[in-house]
């Protein structure tokens, strides 16, 4: 594994838990980011630190993750407000990934856990502004982190941990806002472009329009008459059972694969993606990616499936089964695998910097996937089926009503209330499920970069597709966009 340069290793300290998993650097293995006041300043000190790549594309690359960590921890003091960045710190899950011997991922997740104490004393130090609605959101996910743990130090820290988020549960700031100003400032300084959230909320309210009217047209072509949702919501119901989700995710990912490959969508067609049940410190995700990162040697990147638990309510058990319904698990299988994830990950592998690989934009990596969804639509994956293109249309509903929740929540503008029922009138969920969605933007605000970034790619081509006149190809666009790894939504136009 190639050595960082200072530069580089002053941002990957201030981001332990991505560059582990997501790069793939090992060296940070059985070490926790020091998260606690002083830790978090000491770290924003070495930011800047030694010189710049040669390349002005990197430079420019490090140059916005090193702003962005200096808004977010610095100005805006997140590691504060939310326990995100604490959880992800203390999650052994990263180690049940198979990219090493297992003796040496063992040893690692041991020495993991034995720095338990001091980074539950490091977050409990620093979260002294976390509002109500953000413990309660994080309590289930901070409850969990302890599954399978046994050492008694480390759960004595754990059971600190959780009282503090019930304290705060209980006696907290009522308000989750970030505020309009804060929320514009961490979204763009994260990507290296202005956010005006006014023109992004409009943006948003075609987008969804845009859905719906599709949403209709593919309605009709199944013959389906009635309002779209209504007829999304009895199309759902009709799924695989908790023992035929594993296998149906994997006939579904050898057909996305295919097509991929028969498509060319995306620059590199090889790599291993085996389809299996979710260790169970994955299982809180019903479908997930882990990749193999750039920095691990050659190996299988697993697509990870959760069927509900059978101890579970019968209700609960057939609203999880939901996501994998026969119209809903074929887009899920292309936003996880091919062209999605699972295809930038062979990307990644082969971007032609250390920073390209290592320095990932979060709403690259969904926008991309997001996009990928859509473009099978364009290329005409399952065409005969129309199932399959409403199965886009709803998942980006719920995406795209996410983006305009986050912005509602964080302005002020709508209330946690207010954002489940736009979730209810604008996407297929209701209930309990629609809530939650809109409880997610108190403590991811960012949720809304999977339509962002999907966006900004489309605006992107259509760009492209206009300055390169009869050179344009969605093969050549893919290759130079992957060619820049997960960058920056900002920085995406160096591709023209």
């Amino acid at each position: 594994m190639t050595e960082l340069d200072p530069r580089l290793r002053a941002v990957t300290d201030l981001m332990v838990a991505e560059a582990r998993e997501g790069g793939g650097r090992h060296e940070y293995d059985g070490r926790i980011q020091d998260l606690s006041p002083d830790g978090v300043r000491a770290g924003l000190a070495r930011l800047g630190e030694g010189a710049a790549p040669a390349d002005p594309h990197d430079a420019e690359h490090v140059k916005v993750f090193e702003e962005s960590l200096r808004y977010q921890f610095g100005e805006l003091q997140l590691h504060r407000k939310n326990p995100m960045a604490h959880l992800s710190n203390l999650d052994l899950a990263c180690y049940d990934r198979d990219y090493g011997p297992e003796e040496e991922r063992a040893a690692a997740k041991a020495a993991h856990l034995a720095l338990w104490p001091d980074a539950v004393d490091g977050a409990i130090a620093s979260l002294d502004q976390l509002s109500a609605p953000v413990a309660k959101s994080l309590m289930g996910a901070a409850r969990g982190l302890a599954a399978g743990v046994e050492e008694e130090a480390a759960l004595a820290a754990h059971a600190r941990l959780v009282a503090h988020l019930e304290r705060a549960a209980a006696e907290g700031d009522p308000d989750a806002a970030l505020g309009g100003e804060a929320l514009a400032r961490l979204m763009g300084t994260a990507e290296g472009l202005p956010v005006d959230l006014g023109r992004l909320a409009e943006r948003a309210d075609a987008e969804r329009d845009r859905l719906m009217g599709l949403l209709g047209e593919s309605c009709a072509r199944l013959g389906r008459s009635g309002p779209p949702l209504d007829v999304v919501r009895e199309l759902v119901r009709d799924h695989p059972d908790a023992n035929g989700v594993i296998e149906a995710a994997r006939v579904g990912t050898e057909k996305a694969i295919a097509f991929t490959r028969e498509k060319d969508l995306v620059p590199y067609h090889d790599g291993e993606c085996l389809v299996g049940l979710a260790p169970e410190s994955r299982r809180w995700a019903m479908a997930m990616m882990a990749w193999n990162s750039p920095g691990e040697p050659e190996g299988p990147s697993w697509y990870y499936i959760t069927p509900p638990d059978p101890s579970w309510p019968a209700r609960d058990q057939e609203e999880w089964l939901e996501v994998f319904s026969h119209t809903t698990l074929p887009a899920i299988n292309v936003h996880e695998v091919a062209p999605g994830h699972f295809s930038h990950a062979r990307a990644l592998r082969r971007a032609p910097s250390e920073v390209r690989r290592l320095l990932q934009s979060m709403s690259f990596i969904e926008g991309w996937a997001h996009y990928a969804e859509e473009l099978c639509v364009e290329e005409g994956f399952e065409a005969g089926d129309p199932r399959f293109a409403i199965g886009v249309w709803v998942e980006a509903l719920i995406r795209v009503t996410r983006l305009a929740c986050a912005i509602g929540v964080h302005t002020g503008q709508m209330t946690v209330e207010e954002g489940a029922r736009r979730f209810e009138s604008d996407t297929h969920l209701a209930g309990p499920a629609a809530l939650s969605e809109a409880r997610r933007a108190t403590f991811d605000p960012t949720y809304g970069r999977y339509t962002w970034g999907k966006l900004l790619i489309l605006d992107l081509r259509e760009r492209a597709r206009t300055e390169w006149g009869t050179g344009f190809t969605v093969q050549r666009f893919h290759k130079a966009l992957l060619d820049l790894g997960s960058p920056p939504l900002g920085l995406i136009g160096a591709i023209l």
